[in-house]
């Protein structure tokens, strides 16, 4: 087993909000959906505490504002509580004025909440790219001290492949910290969850996450969504083949999957397995080394 820590992230949202189903459900009517947040999210910190891992809830502020016991069950955890921004629209569909306001709005109210401070941001759909990096400029002016919005991988949603695969400092006080990929025949294979970690077999993720810690000798970051722990989760109709595929796939298979993950690996809150590249930002450091906390636990 590797004595190194890995980032454990959740991007706090529900089913009708992910951003391949807006094209069919109207942002208007999100309140009229039954909303699974909750149930999913006590299922998660369970599970969580049984295997005593640590994780960052990057929280979208819509569900904050709908469901406070959903952030104070977070920090009550000992979980780092981070922001998704508020309405979940892509960094990219808004313009600099709008991103500001969005990322100004759920930081405020998520501190509100939760009642500690929160530095870390993941822009909804990976969406900082090429053509919006004054994003990272505008996020450490809000006071966030580290984004996750970056994933080096070639999509048709998203995607930075050129982008450096470990953390990085976009802006002189923030770190970008990108979901993790494997380096393979000069490709970077998604390693980092998501629908991937459903899609392919557990095995080769569990394969994938070794080699970055081994070969690259790098913490690895996982991400995934409160609602892949959830098959009965009603569908939405009218979505094509290709999403319909993507968002569905394994849903019955997840939780068990994530189970043998958080086996598998040691796994805690971002802004402690990265004090290091965060020192200087204005990000607290770490209490204790991930190592000597998990030995403790």
């Amino acid at each position: 087993m590797m004595n190194i820590a890995n980032a454990l992230t959740c991007d706090v949202e529900d089913y009708f909000q992910v951003s391949a189903f807006a094209p069919h459900i109207d942002r208007a009517t999100w309140d009229a959906h039954p909303c699974r947040v909750e149930r999913n999210m006590e299922r998660l910190l369970a599970l969580f505490a049984q295997h005593h891992a640590r994780a960052t809830f990057f929280t979208l502020g819509w569900v904050a504002e709908r469901y406070p016991g959903v952030v104070r069950a977070i920090v009550a955890g000992g979980h780092e509580l981070a922001s998704h921004g508020y309405g979940h629209l892509r960094a990219s569909e808004m313009s600099r004025a709008e991103f500001a306001q969005d990322v100004t709005h759920a930081k405020k109210l998520l501190e509100d909440i939760g009642g500690v401070a929160v530095h870390g941001y993941r822009a909804p759909s990976f969406s900082i790219g090429q053509t919006n990096l004054w994003a990272f400029e505008v996020l450490a002016e809000a006071g966030y001290r580290y984004s996750s919005s970056v994933y080096p991988v070639r999509h048709d949603h998203y995607g930075m492949p050129d982008a450096p695969r470990f953390p990085y400092r976009p802006h002189p006080a923030l770190v970008e910290i990108p979901v993790t990929t494997t380096r393979l025949f000069g490709n970077n294979v998604p390693t980092g969850g998501g629908g991937y970690f459903r899609f392919f077999p557990y095995k080769l993720s569990e394969w994938m996450i070794r080699r970055v810690n081994r070969i690259d000798g790098k913490p690895a970051i996982f991400y995934f969504h409160p609602w892949e722990i959830d098959p009965e989760q009603p569908r939405v109709p009218g979505v094509g083949l290709k999403t319909r595929f993507r968002h569905y796939v394994n849903l019955s298979r997840t939780e068990a999957r994530l189970a043998q993950l958080l086996a598998d690996f040691r796994w805690d809150r971002v802004d402690w397995v990265y004090a290091t590249e965060l020192a200087g930002t204005g990000a607290p450091a770490a209490p204790l080394p991930p190592q000597a906390r998990l030995a403790a636990a």
